[in-house]
């Protein structure tokens, strides 16, 4: 029962695009656009120079391409399916989660999942056909894969406790669609969704390094292209572990707090 239950809950959110070829035509039309004018941006960028902040035209083409894919693995639609912590607080149905057999974070938890491997099949797909088109370069070498295969992991791993912490504000602001944007804009900038951090000023740099955005995107594809190179592969992945361990903690004691705030009349 409970693997039935699991299953469930891990494919509410794809079915619900898979179950409307009309949105998986757009999501597909949308990545390949993003993937096109992006790589066109960073040819462009890199036409009049050979190196730049460390990187080269193909490593920066790399990097950004590869960013603009790993966005698809948390992309898909929650707010058409009416089924974002955001709108159960609104509607005052957030009850309904601790009204079934599944505890609410386990549900999370497993949505989260279900919805990460379907964008990976996405992403996966979409990097085979760049890699095989020359958008992008492929690893250096079968250590550096295996190392940004752990890397990339590990800042799944990171960006689903930043998402879930950021969804369980709602528990306490109710009414935060502006903040929640503000926060998801901030989690793409800081973990160089948008452009590597390297081209940023120094001190934001140094501001990003005691937050743990940078840890969901940036470490991995920084291994990937060789900004980070392999000798210093150790204390990066150490540094996401205690990411992952340090938010699991805080979002434990946030969802314990969390469930203190709702009562049978919803909100």
């Amino acid at each position: 029962m409970a693997v039935l239950q699991g299953w469930r809950a891990a494919r509410v959110t794809p079915l619900g695009e898979l179950h409307t070829p009309p949105r998986m035509t757009a999501a597909l039309l949308r990545l390949t656009v993003q993937v096109v004018l992006v790589a066109s941006l960073w040819h462009g960028l890199y036409a009049a120079t050979g190196t730049t902040a460390g990187l080269t035209k193909d490593q920066a083409v790399t990097y950004a391409v590869l960013a603009v894919l790993a966005t698809r693995i948390r992309e898909l639609d929650q707010y058409a399916g009416r089924d974002t912590v955001l709108q159960h607080m609104h509607f005052g149905t957030i009850i309904y989660w601790y009204l079934r057999p599944l505890p609410p974070q386990r549900y999370y938890a497993l949505r989260a999942l279900g919805e990460q491997l379907y964008g990976l099949v996405w992403v996966l797909a979409g990097y085979v056909i760049c890699l095989a088109a020359g958008v992008v370069e492929p690893p250096k070498s079968a250590a550096v894969a295996g190392v940004f295969a752990v890397s990339a992991f590990l800042g799944q791993w990171v960006l689903y406790y930043v998402m879930l912490a950021i969804d369980q504000l709602c528990f306490w602001t109710l009414r935060n669609g502006a903040a929640m944007l503000i926060l998801i804009f901030a989690q793409n900038l800081l973990s160089g969704v948008y452009a590597p951090l390297w081209f940023f000023p120094d001190w934001f740099i140094t501001m990003s390094g005691f937050l743990p955005f940078q840890a969901t995107l940036s470490v991995p594809l920084s291994l990937y292209v060789g900004r980070i190179e392999l000798s210093d592969a150790g204390p990066q992945l150490a540094v996401q572990a205690a990411w992952v361990v340090a938010l699991a903690l805080l979002t434990r004691l946030l969802w314990r707090r969390a469930a203190r705030r709702v009562i049978s009349q919803g909100g």
